[in-house]
């Protein structure tokens, strides 16, 4: 089974994208994942207590663990969530947001002593040349320029968190981990809506179904395996896995959100995905 977990995740975290249209379009961005990070961590709460896990635990590993949620599920999410409502593409959203491979590879040298090489960079070169050919000239016009601020901030919260993450490594189960995540999330989000948003929520059927997709598919399932895949492996090795999201993502949003791409964007999301599966691939 955790062989597949790989493939579990992709397919997971590839429809978290798609699903997020229709959750935005019935609410708030900020005040849906504050509803969905407080159902998250009492269910992480719930899962702990069964599991009688440890939960009181150092000040130190709590708010390392909830820096790190409000990395992942605060300024990540929040970013996609709010450039989607925006009127960015799912598709779109899902290529910036996972260039977080080039980035962290880059990174993961000076911070985390693991060998970056040529090759990773070429890739780091490739992958955002295929992200510029996709946004060519349509920042402005056909794409919101407020959305693409706020998913290269997503693309940027994400990759510290991978690299946080696997730098802290203190050892909480991950049951406990990621409830003091989701507790982070839903701080962060509950802080925005308070000061900067005016919150609401249709809790139509379309909502419902949306939200317990992102819910139990996504935070209880997707979550869980990356943070597992971050802890077992390198930094560089598991975010591997995210080169193949950008065309998993859109071909969900083709068949469900009738999102469609012209000639540049197959251009720009196979040199992207190119420059990822480079910058991510091990040495022989």
């Amino acid at each position: 089974m955790i062989r597949l977990f790989p493939i579990i995740f992709i397919l997971l975290w590839s429809s978290a994208f798609i699903t997020t249209k229709p959750i935005v379009d019935y609410s708030d961005p900020f005040a849906a994942l504050t509803f969905r990070f407080a159902i998250v961590a009492f269910g992480f709460f719930l899962f702990s207590i069964l599991k009688k896990e440890k939960i009181l635990v150092t000040k130190k590993k709590a708010i390392e663990s909830i820096l790190s949620g409000v990395l992942f599920h605060g300024i990540y999410l929040g970013g996609v969530f709010f450039s989607i409502s925006k009127g960015l593409p799912t598709g779109i959203a899902a290529l910036i947001v996972t260039l977080n491979p080039v980035l962290t590879n880059a990174l993961a040298g000076p911070l985390l002593n693991e060998k970056v090489t040529v090759k990773q960079w070429t890739g780091v070169i490739l992958g955002f040349l295929g992200a510029a050919i996709v946004l060519g000239l349509d920042v402005g016009t056909s794409l919101p320029t407020i959305g693409i601020i706020a998913v290269f901030i997503s693309l940027l919260a994400v990759t510290s968190a991978t690299l946080w993450q696997k730098k802290l490594s203190n050892n909480l189960s991950l049951p406990v981990s990621n409830m003091y995540q989701a507790i982070g999330g839903f701080l962060f989000h509950f802080l925005i809506i308070l000061l900067l948003t005016k919150p609401y929520i249709n809790f139509s059927s379309t909502f419902i179904i949306a939200m317990s997709h992102q819910i139990l598919l996504v935070s209880f399932g997707a979550f869980t395996i990356l943070m597992y895949l971050i802890k077992h492996n390198s930094a560089s090795k598991t975010v591997s896995l995210f080169f193949l999201i950008p065309a998993t993502s859109a071909v969900i949003a083709w068949i469900f959100l009738n999102e469609t791409l012209n000639i540049y964007d197959f251009l720009g999301f196979t040199i992207a995905s190119i420059g990822v599966f480079i910058a991510t691939r091990e040495n022989k």
